[in-house]
């Protein structure tokens, strides 16, 4: 068993509050996007662009808080997939929806794949099958967008809901670590 002394057990917090911190930042994400009513104007590409950049910081703060419990390679992959979905979006919102939502769609399946093969290798951590679903939900969501790309009117509120989506995974996951935090320190101190 993982105590909160152990280096595993000690990055449970963090994540916790990281991802608190997501769930936040995905709520009110996806409310400003709904707003701009898929109209790829000032205010939907600096939203979709900053996304993946705000992923890119997740990633950057998990990974450091992770590198005593063990490899980082999957948060590293996602720093950098990440990256280049900022700066494809960016280049996607001058070409128009169906441009941005293939981008879009592909970030989605390859980050989707990379958070599910991080979280089964954080199954001991407690509080990963959020994460798990949510990355497996990811791949299917981003299939969707690029097919949904080629659609006579494709909109950018289903993107809204992909982050809202998986905002409530990261508040789940959140609530469940809280608790394996608390029965791991009951355990510690008992």
């Amino acid at each position: 068993m993982t105590t909160v002394d152990s280096p595993a057990g000690g990055i449970a917090p963090t994540l916790r509050r990281l991802y608190f911190v997501r769930f936040a930042f995905a709520i009110v994400w996806a409310g400003l996007l709904f707003v701009t009513k898929s109209q790829l104007g000032p205010l939907a590409v600096t939203l979709l662009v900053l996304y993946p950049l705000f992923d890119v910081v997740a990633a950057v703060v998990d990974a450091r808080s992770s590198r005593a419990a063990g490899p980082v390679r999957g948060l590293l992959v996602n720093i950098a997939i990440s990256l280049l979905a900022a700066v494809g979006l960016a280049v996607a919102c001058t070409s128009g929806l169906p441009a941005v939502l293939r981008v879009w769609g592909a970030w989605a399946i390859v980050a989707g794949l990379v958070q599910l093969i991080v979280a089964v290798a954080r199954r001991a951590l407690g509080g990963q099958w959020p994460m798990i679903l949510s990355g497996g939900l990811s791949v299917l969501a981003g299939t969707t967008f690029v097919i949904g790309a080629s659609a006579p009117d494709p909109v950018l509120t289903n993107v809204a809901g992909y982050a809202v989506l998986g905002g409530i995974f990261f508040l789940v996951s959140a609530i469940r670590l809280g608790r394996t935090v608390g029965l791991k320190a009951d355990t510690v101190h008992s």
